[in-house]
């Protein structure tokens, strides 16, 4: 009889357990063969892979300059996005490493440059120097203005030494432009072997919150519950993901309303089993199972209704909770197919669209082409093999996912807060560095 260990089915579970024996290169071979196969699917469940595998090739790798360690983190980016370029959370994560490890190693610089990162400000945009031992006394002082301004203006003192910070200036945020110029601040980047060594041990800390964020991102979520859902509401909820799910437990722990769950249904009025959920790794019928039960024990009314009854129940419900499988830089999402048609039918009732996401979600790619966001499942689940002489006729697809405009949404609930779609540039801002913006060649066309 074979060993249960030989009938594992390949997957995040299979992958993140092989991380400790596989060699590194068997590792992203692994992955990237797991993420074209479509075993791997969904943002979190790639973002989770993602993290662990860098964290893993951090902790192996073996460089004496931090350019070298900043190229092969971009290699093995490059080879995962273009693995699955719809599953852009696998790009994000990439992009917030990157950017971690060039934030420490101007800090690192900073700090060998004159030791100004002892009191939290960059060398680069350092306006003063205070004494060491805290008394008064002469500061050097540097320009922040423009070539092209005039030097009679005051110049600005010691205040910022105030600011707790890592040697990195209040002024300046990861990807600021130069006062004078128009390209991002890219200094040149290079360490001797002991720096390099302990800038990798802070870069796999930082990974490591990383992945502490992605377990930790929906319980944050569901925080905000309470300040959304009230007693006696009517919520849509389309999709039945673990982030919905938690936000929905959360509220009703102490209020009392009513879930609505549009469902497709077939012509024998039975639910149709769509051709993959991309927001979880079990079968469409077994995750909605899960959604309904974990509900229905908590106490929480579950009307579940045909998709065509959303237009008509929409006058009578007070929100509706989307979760989307990736969010753009403009505001807009991909969400599972016929999340458009619902966020259509609420603006047209001016009910309000919440939008669950995870930072890492959060993609600052522009939706240049819509089209190439938007996968295409089996057509089989929607109509079967068996009709030959009608298949002959046409031309079948099955759109997983809908590319949902912003001007449809109200409210994006994150791990950090609410915002609306039109903040969202801020955080984009915040987490990812312009100089890691193309990852790959075509996001530059």
């Amino acid at each position: 009889m074979p060993s249960p260990a030989g009938t594992v089915t390949p997957g995040l579970a299979s992958f993140l357990s092989s991380l400790k024996s596989n060699p590194v290169e068997t590792s992203i071979e692994s992955l990237v063969s797991l993420l074209r196969r479509r075993q791997i699917r969904g943002s979190r469940s790639c973002a989770i892979a993602t993290a662990h595998l860098l964290r893993t090739v951090l902790q192996n790798i073996r460089v004496t300059d931090v350019t070298k360690l900043i190229d092969r983190v971009h290699q093995i980016g490059q080879r995962l996005a273009e693995a699955q370029p719809k599953e852009l959370a696998v790009g994000n994560i990439i992009r917030r490493i990157l950017g971690l490890i060039r934030d420490e190693a101007e800090e690192d610089r900073d700090r060998e440059a004159g030791g100004y990162g002892d009191i939290g400000i960059g060398s680069r945009n350092a306006t003063s120097i205070a004494r060491a031992d805290g008394q008064s006394g002469p500061t050097e002082k540097r320009s922040l203005l423009a070539p092209n301004t005039s030097t009679n203006a005051p110049a600005i003192t010691s205040l910022f030494s105030l600011l707790p910070s890592k040697g990195v200036s209040p002024l300046s945020t990861p990807g600021t432009q130069t006062p004078g110029g128009d390209s991002p601040v890219a200094a040149p980047l290079s360490s001797t072997p002991n720096t390099t060594q302990d800038l990798r041990a802070e870069v796999v800390e930082g990974v490591q919150e990383i992945i502490d964020e992605l377990s930790q991102a929906d319980d944050q979520i569901a925080g905000y519950a309470l300040d959304h859902i009230h007693s006696g509401e009517f919520v849509i909820a389309y999709t039945g993901s673990m982030t919905v799910q938690r936000f929905i437990l959360k509220a009703a722990a102490k209020r009392k309303f009513t879930v609505i769950h549009p469902r497709p249904f077939s012509d024998d009025h039975r639910p149709r089993k769509l051709a993959g959920n991309p927001n979880a790794g079990l079968d469409d019928e077994e995750n909605f199972e899960r959604f309904l039960k974990s509900l229905t024990v908590a106490g929480v009314t579950v009307v579940m209704v045909p998709f065509s009854a959303v237009f008509a129940l929409m006058s009578r419900t007070s929100k509706v909770i989307l979760d989307p499988h990736i969010v753009l830089a403009d505001g807009s999402l991909v969400a599972p197919a016929g999340a458009k048609t619902i966020a259509q039918a609420a603006r047209m009732h001016q009910t309000p669209v919440i939008v669950l996401s995870g930072v890492y979600k959060l993609s600052p790619v522009y939706p240049s082409d819509v089209r190439t966001l938007i996968e295409i499942g089996d057509p089989s689940s929607v109509v079967g093999y068996d009709q030959g002489s009608f298949l002959e006729k046409i031309d079948i697809k099955n759109p997983l996912f809908d590319h949902v405009p912003a001007d449809l949404v109200d409210l994006y609930i994150t791990n950090l807060g609410g915002h609306a779609p039109s903040y969202l540039y801020r955080i984009v801002a915040d987490h990812y560095r312009n100089e890691d913006i193309h990852l790959m060649d075509s996001d530059m066309e």
